[in-house]
């Protein structure tokens, strides 16, 4: 099962017994926080779910897909990491 953003957000509403608009309001607010946080290299840790940081991975040598004989250059680049908690990994098992 796949969740898109408009079924959460009709998940949430439904938990918090609060209308649509302001679980939308909600979700953006906190996928922002944590983007600006990430943005500035930070770690975003919800106890219990798990930790939101980010990594950076390193310059690489590559193929080009439409000519994969062709050795292209990767550029260095940061990347989201998730990290779940113990909390979701006993939930899930």
């Amino acid at each position: 099962m796949s969740v898109n953003k408009t079924e959460l957000i009709d998940e949430i509403a439904k938990a918090a017994d609060i209308s649509k608009a302001s679980a939308s309001r909600a979700l953006e607010a906190v996928i922002e926080a944590v983007t600006s946080t990430l943005k500035q290299d930070g770690t975003v840790t919800l106890a219990g779910f798990g930790t939101f940081s980010v990594s950076a991975r390193a310059e690489r040598i590559g193929r080009n897909p439409r000519a994969p004989h062709q050795e292209i250059t990767i550029k260095a680049s940061k990347v989201p990491k998730f990290k779940p908690g113990k909390a979701l990994k006993d939930a899930l098992n």
